[in-house]
């Protein structure tokens, strides 16, 4: 009994000391298994998978899934593991981000491509309002882009920041005009959203 007075008050000051992991809701399972996907630990990962399947869309202190530290590292065998595995490809991280918006951060096209094939919501925002299509504006990346616009990507939503849509950062940056090429021959899908 007295030594489980002693686990209980262990666990309690690490949820107080620590309160963004109690927030979260890592336990030790979800920690280690973060803890293999940043180290590539196919095995240890695996072997949580079967024991908690769980820890699938288990979040790091700051907020981010396994999926979007992959994909933050542009690692197409990890990010399609992880879906294949069940990973929520529409799971939010820190600051609201999609996997997907983390894709079109890092112009990870191949991921993007496997997040959409996994059912990721196109037009998700994060908490500032920008979609990935308007993320992949700011990248420049046309390819990612055309991909996007291919499966309905609104153009025209804007985002809380400055108020910009796609099409309004595509026109703004004379790089661009490839881009805004793309968006404004873009046929808008029927039932998009």
């Amino acid at each position: 009994m007295k030594s489980l007075k002693i686990a209980f008050a262990v666990v309690a000051m690490a949820a107080v000391s620590c309160p963004a992991l109690a927030q979260q809701g890592v336990g030790p399972d979800s920690y280690q298994f973060i803890k293999a996907v940043q180290k590539r630990d196919g095995n240890t990962a695996t072997q949580l998978l079967a024991d908690h399947p769980s820890v699938i869309n288990a979040k790091d202190a700051k907020g981010d899934t396994g999926l979007i530290m992959a994909i933050r590292n542009g690692d197409d065998d990890w990010t399609r593991f992880l879906l294949y595995k069940g990973a929520d490809p529409n799971k939010r991280g820190a600051g609201g981000e999609t996997p997907l918006i983390a894709a079109a951060r890092v112009s990870f096209d191949s991921g993007a491509d496997s997040l959409l094939g996994a059912g990721a919501a196109v037009d998700a925002a994060n908490n500032s309002g920008e979609t990935p299509l308007i993320v992949a504006v700011q990248q420049r990346d046309a390819r990612l882009v055309r991909m996007l616009l291919g499966r309905g990507a609104n153009p025209d939503h804007t985002d809380s920041l400055a108020g910009y849509s796609a099409r309004d950062y595509a026109t703004r940056d004379t790089r661009a005009r490839d881009i805004l090429k793309l968006i404004n021959d873009a046929k808008p899908k029927t039932g998009a959203k």
